[in-house]
């Protein structure tokens, strides 16, 4: 005998909240909450100034464009229109300059609808320059089934947690170890089988906009956990120096923490092989770099330059070297190369791994 209508109705609504009540689903979990990236080339343009069509995208509604301009010397404001989350979420910044010019978040907040990234650059020595950034957003919540990639997230504020983010439910922790210098554990979001895996990148911050650079001194994996130790450093003398800062981890997910959108993007850390050079849809050891000259590189993403495009880097090892994105990345077909610039304290070219991220909007 066949249901009776009213029976089937009854089925297919309790199937429905069955599912309704499946917590971290992939479908809910596929993508960052909120997110948006830009590109600041004009460091001198007056607020409220539209950026780049070309380098710009976010979870916005089709139509306005993420804008920006600048407040005081080296100091601009990035706004993204109508995904305001308040102080929540993560923030990168990469300075994109060839002389030595760096840059830190100073804060993030809501302005009604949008959401504010407050940005301050330096040239080397500590005192503030007008320089072009590269700069991100993201949030997010829930977590991620099996199998699809892990991301993580910390905002680190007087040696404390500020907030935290693990697609794997657990916990982030961090723990000073020494003067400018912390390890941060990412639980469980690693290659399940324990692999040294993804991608890390960490941005100094500082609310009073003093100068801090902050960098990777080395990361290693414990089963699926990342430990990353980060130092920070005062870039007037070099010495260590304790310091506010984002650090985000990505493993199989861009850089801003959404997949499927995007199907192109990447990520390479120059002081190791396998998974940490790794690709969408590409895999493992697609991307390729290399050195061009006394502390430059170049690394190429191929395949991964499709619409809307960003980068992120930081520098890996001891002491106060530090990377730049040299200049704009370039385009050759479906392929990316991103110029890399790396520095001694005092702005001289120098030597230094690192390790950069690079996403598409689709």
């Amino acid at each position: 005998m066949l249901p009776r209508p009213r029976q089937v109705v009854a089925v297919v609504v309790a199937l429905l909240a069955a599912l309704l009540l499946v917590p971290g689903s992939p479908a809910a979990a596929a993508t960052a909450d909120r997110f948006g990236f830009a590109l600041v080339d004009n460091p001198t343009v007056p607020p409220w100034t539209a950026l780049p069509g070309a380098y710009q995208f976010g979870s916005w509604a089709p139509g306005p464009l993420a804008a920006g301009g600048k407040v005081a010397t080296g100091r601009f404001l990035v706004r993204f229109p109508g995904i305001a989350f308040g102080s929540r979420g993560n923030v990168h910044v990469t300075a994109v300059a060839s002389d030595g010019r760096f840059c830190e978040t100073v804060r993030w907040y809501a302005s009604g609808s949008d959401e504010i990234v407050d940005v301050q650059c330096f040239k080397p020595g500590g005192f503030p320059a007008d320089t072009p950034f590269t700069v991100l957003w993201t949030v997010s919540s829930g977590t991620l089934p099996p199998g699809v990639g892990g991301y993580a997230s910390v905002q680190v504020t007087s040696n404390l947690i500020a907030q935290s983010y693990d697609s794997a439910g657990g916990a982030v922790t961090v723990t000073p170890l020494a003067i400018g210098v912390y390890s941060v554990r990412f639980n469980a979001v690693g290659d399940p089988a324990g692999a040294l895996a993804g991608n890390l990148q960490v941005t100094a911050l500082q609310p009073n906009a003093n100068p801090r650079r902050c960098k990777i001194l080395k990361w290693g994996a414990t089963g699926a956990d990342v430990v990353a130790y980060v130092a920070c450093h005062n870039p007037a003398t070099g010495a260590p120096m304790n310091s506010d800062f984002t650090a985000s981890f990505a493993r199989e997910r861009s850089v801003y923490a959404s997949f499927a959108p995007p199907k192109y993007f990447g990520y390479l850390a120059t002081p190791f092989a396998g998974p940490t050079n790794w690709s969408y849809p590409l895999g493992v050891g697609a991307n390729g770099y290399g050195p061009s000259g006394p502390g430059t590189y170049t690394v190429k993403f191929p395949q991964l330059h499709q619409s809307a495009t960003t980068a992120q880097l930081t520098a890996i090892g001891d002491g106060s070297a530090y990377c730049t994105i040299q200049a704009k990345w370039l385009q050759f077909g479906p392929d990316a190369v991103v110029p890399v610039a790396c520095f001694t304290n005092a702005g001289a070219p120098e030597k230094s791994d690192f390790s950069v991220a690079f996403a598409s909007s689709v």
